[in-house]
């Protein structure tokens, strides 16, 4: 079995108005390339006449961003002239490349309304080939997930990559798979693992995998080596669970844009500034 390096709770990294939890990097875990970021939103109930989500325009460029909508709604515009708005159980990924501007907020009927939100956000790098290559958006519903029955109990969303000949809707000019897998109590799962990396988290619930507790909002490292884990559900629970060989490049980060040197990342600030990123147009 793979042998877990250690497993960390999510730091409490709350927002004006919105309860934030940080998954990566923490303390003992700066990336586990190509994953170099996640934060958790919620879960939380919004009141009528709330003010959404507070994330404005705002710049990317040099790595993918997927956020999980686990409960509610976002809505998705961008420089280059993607917009959706994604329900409970969606995804959105977006390949910011070489550079875009979007906001994710919420939509009229949320503000007025309110109701459940849970939503995470995780940065995927990628390496100095591509992290110039076209800004692209992608916003899947539920629906439009593959959903596969694995193990005892697993219910596999398939994001991106393959898995059993089912193929996940996103396309990432990186190579890698990504899924959500969900199920109660009692439930049973074997994973064979082939890559060095693998993303693992726990949104919610409660879980032993290879013979370790595990419980909601925490993040297990497992060693570099292709090996299995055994999960066991305690709890009801929702997983996070990607795989990708790392990158193995220098991370350069500021803010909003992750280059391989700090001449990238001064290059990147003086690209928005000029309007090289787009130009930002409320729809």
């Amino acid at each position: 079995m793979r042998k877990i390096i250690r497993i960390s709770d999510a730091m409490t990294a709350h927002m004006p108005g919105l309860k934030t939890w940080r998954a990566l990097p923490v303390p003992g875990i700066s990336q586990l390339d190509p994953y170099i970021f996640l934060n958790h939103h919620g879960y939380e109930e919004f009141p009528a006449n709330n003010q959404g989500l507070p994330f404005g325009p705002h710049p990317h460029r040099g790595f993918e961003t997927l956020t999980f909508i686990v409960e509610g709604e976002l809505v998705h515009q961008d420089s280059q002239g993607f917009s959706s708005r994604i329900l409970k159980g969606g995804v959105q990924w977006m390949t910011a490349g070489a550079g875009i501007i979007h906001s994710e907020t919420s939509s009229d009927e949320f503000l007025e309304k309110g109701g459940p939100m849970e939503i995470l956000q995780l940065w995927i790098n990628l390496p100095a080939a591509q992290k110039m290559s076209p800004a692209h958006y992608q916003g899947f519903q539920k629906e439009e997930i593959p959903e596969l029955r694995i193990g005892e109990g697993f219910k596999l969303n398939l994001i991106c990559g393959t898995y059993d000949g089912s193929e996940g809707p996103v396309q990432s000019p990186y190579p890698q798979f990504m899924s959500t897998l969900e199920a109660p109590a009692g439930s049973r799962l074997h994973w064979d693992s082939k890559t060095e990396q693998i993303f693992f988290y726990l949104v919610k619930g409660s879980i032993k995998v290879n013979g370790r507790e595990m419980n909601k909002r925490q993040l297990a490292q497992f060693e570099g080596s292709p090996g299995s884990m055994d999960i066991e559900v305690l709890d009801d629970a929702y997983i996070i669970l990607g795989e990708a060989e790392p990158i193995n490049e220098p991370v350069v980060s500021y803010g909003p844009f992750v280059m391989n040197s700090e001449a990238e990342i001064q290059q990147a600030i003086m690209d928005y500034q000029a309007g090289k990123m787009g130009r930002w147009t409320e729809s």
